[in-house]
Parts: C-alpha cells; structure tokens; sequence
C-alpha cells in the first residue's frame, strides 16, 4: 500500500491551461509588492509637474481660482443663474475644486501609458500601477487648492454642516471615477493614438453635463436619478452640500453616481487588463 502512494506521488498532475476568467483580478497582493513603485511614480509626477516653473506649485490653486473668477462673473452676474443662497465665489469653487482634480487626474491617466512605454518594453511591473499613480498623484494639487476654499469660506462666513463627514467617501468616488474612466483610456490611447486629443472634448462636454456652472436642482426630480449616472453629478453636488450644508443633499443622485463609478470601474479593470498584455507590442 505504501509502495502504490508513493508511485502515485511520482506521477506528475496534470497542468490545465485555461483563458483568463473575463472578471477582473485586481491582484491585490502584487500591487501590494510594488508599493514602493507606486510611490516612486507618484513622487515623480508630482516633481516633473512644477519642475521649471516660476510660481510652483501655485498653478494648483490658480486654475480653479481663474475659472471661479470666470463662472462668477457669466453664470451668476450675467447669466443670474441660481446659487443656492451661497455667495457665487463659493458656490463656483465647491464645484470646480473637485472637478478639476478629475479632470486633471484623467487627462494625466489617459496619456500614463504611452509616456512611460520605454519603461513598459524593458521591465515587467503590474501596469494597472501607472494610472493609479496618475489618479493619485493629482491628490497634491487638490489638497493645495482646498487650502484656498478655506480661507474663502472664512471670508464669506459659510459654515459646513454635518455633511462634512461625508467628503472623505465624496472624494473617493472622485478617486474611483478618474480611475475607472482612465483604464479605458490608458488603454485605448496605447492602440489609438488619437484618444488624446478626443479627451480635451470630451472633458470639455462632460463639464457642461455636470453640476458645476449650474446646481442640479435645475434637473426635474424624475430625471435626476437619470442624471446621476453622470458620477461627477453626484460628486460635485455632494461637495456642495458636504462643505456649505445650503446646497440640496445629494440623495439619489449621489446612489445613482456611486452604481455608474462601479460599473465603470468594473468594465475599465476588465478592459485594461485584456489589454495590458498587448502594451509592450504597440507602444
């Protein structure tokens, strides 16, 4: 008997060799080993962005600053559109603080790939670490730009509510929606180098179709779950509410925008990942 175990013990199992299941694996444990990339990568952008420049990192409060400056003067003196008892600065600069991090952090995304293909063609690392180190590394001009809504809203004298609890999981969704949406550029961008000038457009549009120039209260009730599945619409509203407690809660239309940001994310990882064995060969 102990004769026949230890033959069976010699005969070598056989190997199944199988396609990739269409779920996507995030492989938490790898991304974990290349930590220490990820943070080399994020330190890098962060230095190459304001490497050069005469005022450093000052462009991250000036951009929304301007704009604020811009959307006040059209949208709320022209255009008188309604702020929700907030002081235009304000209510303009809620919005823009969290859209343009997304905006940034999904143009810096898209282009990630193809910036680094000398990298991708020589060394193996889990690639899905280049767009999270996009995403991640605009974190630093945003916390640099809301410095600036604080002491605006120390001026104006507006008080948060106890929605400010809720920024953190706001933010997130900004994270996780930059994220998703750059996989599938990242990775179309590789294939078709043209992704990178349809994206400046394409930001431009998504802008106008959120609630940042306007408040989403404009949106009839039995749309506006409709609307959420913008998830910068939820976003943005959410800051509104979160760090004024005047604007309206963003209820369903933050529920909405948190199913829109998984589906998007789950879609963007599988993508990605069908993809990314094809990046050293195209770039």
């Amino acid at each position: 008997m102990a004769t026949a175990t230890r033959r069976l013990a010699l005969i070598p199992r056989p190997l199944r060799i199988a396609p990739s299941s269409p779920i996507p694996s995030i492989r938490l444990s790898e991304l974990w080993g290349y930590r220490e990339l990820l943070y080399f990568f994020v330190w890098r952008d962060v230095k190459v962005r304001y490497k050069q420049t005469a005022i450093g990192a000052a462009w991250a409060i000036l951009q929304p600053f301007l704009s604020m400056l811009i959307f006040s003067l059209f949208f709320g003196r022209l255009a008188k559109l309604p702020t929700n008892g907030l002081p235009d600065p304000v209510f303009y600069y809620c919005a823009l603080l969290p859209w343009t991090y997304f905006a940034g952090a999904l143009q810096n995304a898209t282009n990630t790939i193809v910036e680094n293909q000398r990298l991708i063609t020589k060394i193996y690392f889990p690639r899905l670490v280049l767009p999270i180190s996009a995403v991640l590394s605009g974190l630093v001009d945003f916390g640099i730009a809301f410095v600036m809504l604080i002491a605006m809203m120390f001026f104006y004298k507006v008080v948060p509510g106890k929605g400010l609890l809720l920024l953190p999981a706001l933010m997130l969704l900004a994270v996780l929606t930059a994220l998703a949406f750059g996989l599938w550029l990242s990775a179309l961008n590789a294939v078709y180098r043209d992704v990178r000038y349809v994206v400046p457009f394409v930001i431009q549009f998504w802008m106008f179709v959120s609630p940042v120039a306007y408040s989403a209260s404009l949106v009839p009730e039995r749309w506006r779950w409709i609307y959420g599945l913008n998830p910068m619409a939820g976003v943005v509203e959410g800051f509104r509410w979160a760090l004024t407690a005047k604007a309206n809660a963003p209820g369903a239309l933050f529920f909405a925008s948190a199913c829109g940001v998984v589906l998007a994310l789950i879609g963007g990882m599988s993508y990605f990942r069908r993809m990314e064995g094809t990046f050293a060969d195209v770039v």
